[in-house]
């Protein structure tokens, strides 16, 4: 005869058979009975399991990512790398005056950073936005994902006072784009220079510094007329899209380019509103003054290269420090700065030393100021920024 004990229910069984049955998901008792009327045991889970499953429910899949392709990208450019970094001794060799200088100008360029935050942002801390900043660059340069991480940061400490998400992410996309902008702009108005001679890198910087002036003044004429103007802006976003179609033949062609960079130029200029005139001398200032600190590296190691070549070349390795491939473009910077600095008409050795010079200060000092940072917004926010408590945006700090 067929045992019917799995179709009882519990009030007909013995007390033996009330008992919790034995379960072995992770080599533990679960302690749950046989449900009634269910035939065969479903598996319940175990605590551990759940604890299991709980933590590969947290595992950063996109963060281990971003490391792997790190890893890749590191070892491509390897042994470049260490070749550059062997030349680190040779820094002593320049006098600390250039340091202090160099350190200066990062600092006055951080600060345009900061004032043109709080102008896309509408925030008026600037103890706010300092900070911010500062963490969330350090953050970029030691996490892979490079603008994609700091953004992440940034976005999660504005949120402190209590602002709108809405108008943070809109802030910091505006900020993006006209930072990005004037990069972009900076070749393009220094090929007069580099086609008709330009200057050179004197040792008191006076005709280097004469052409940054230049620069500047045009950068900000431009961006006047970009943000007031369709027809020069649809022309540029034309002959882009003309050259990204003819170089990517395989892909399907770009056709919105000039309609999309007029509605980010209007993104841009419905948060600035009528302070947009405060906002380009921060966005160029903040490009221009970090240029400076190039030039002034360069004219650390006693070399004199045309200071329109030299623009050239930072803004490429700009550029490769925004691919995500490695945290902040280390090793792809440090490389590609040191060759586009050669093909200006650098020695490789002073370009090298020269790149690490700058370097050191552009990219390695500002990481531990993240960490001074942090501490201060921890101070300054208390328990709101440990438990992630954002204030009511009427009791924002004054």
């Amino acid at each position: 005869m067929a045992d019917d004990s799995a179709r009882a229910t519990p009030s007909t069984r013995k007390p033996d058979e009330l008992k919790p049955r034995r379960d072995y998901v992770a080599g533990r008792s679960s302690g749950v009975p046989t449900p009634a009327g269910s035939g065969e045991p479903e598996p319940a889970s175990s605590p551990e399991a759940e604890r299991q499953r709980s933590l590969l429910s947290y595992i950063p899949v996109r963060q281990l990512i971003l490391f792997a392709i790190a890893i890749v990208g590191l070892y491509f450019v390897w042994p470049q790398l260490v070749s550059l970094f062997s030349q680190v001794p040779q820094l002593r060799g320049i006098s600390w005056v250039w340091f202090v200088l160099m350190g200066l100008l990062e600092a006055a360029s951080f600060a345009c950073m900061w004032g043109l935050m709080r102008l896309t942002l509408n925030e008026k801390s600037w103890f706010l936005v300092g900070t911010a900043q500062l963490i969330s660059n350090a953050v970029s340069r030691v996490i892979p994902g490079g603008v994609a991480s700091g953004g992440t940061a940034s976005y999660q400490l504005l949120t402190i006072e209590g602002a709108p998400p809405e108008r943070i992410v809109s802030g910091l996309t505006a900020n993006t784009l006209l930072s990005t902008g004037m990069l972009f702009a900076l070749p393009a108005l220094s090929l007069p220079a580099v086609l008709f001679g330009g200057v050179t890198i004197a040792h008191s910087l006076v005709n280097a510094l004469t052409y940054g002036m230049i620069v500047f003044a045009l950068i900000l004429v431009a961006g006047a007329v970009s943000l007031f103007t369709n027809k020069p802006l649809r022309a540029v976003g034309v002959a882009l899209q003309r050259i990204r179609n003819r170089l990517l033949r395989k892909r399907a062609p770009l056709t919105d380019l000039p309609d999309r960079l007029v509605a980010e130029r209007d993104l841009i200029r419905s948060m600035l509103g009528k302070r947009w005139w405060q906002a380009l001398p921060f966005a160029a200032g903040n490009w221009l003054l970090d240029y400076s600190a190039l030039l002034a590296a360069l004219a650390a190691v006693g070399v004199r290269p045309r200071a329109s070549l030299v623009l050239v070349a930072y803004v490429v390795a700009a550029l490769l420090g925004m691919i995500p491939i490695t945290p902040g473009g280390l090793g792809f910077v440090e490389v590609g700065l040191a060759a586009t600095l050669t093909v200006a008409g650098v020695a490789a050795s002073e370009a090298t030393l020269a790149t690490l010079a700058y370097r050191l200060v552009s990219f390695w000092m500002p990481i531990p100021a993240g960490g001074v940072a942090y501490v201060l917004y921890r101070r300054h926010y208390g328990s709101r920024a440990t438990n992630g408590v954002r204030e009511p945006a009427h009791r924002r700090a004054r």
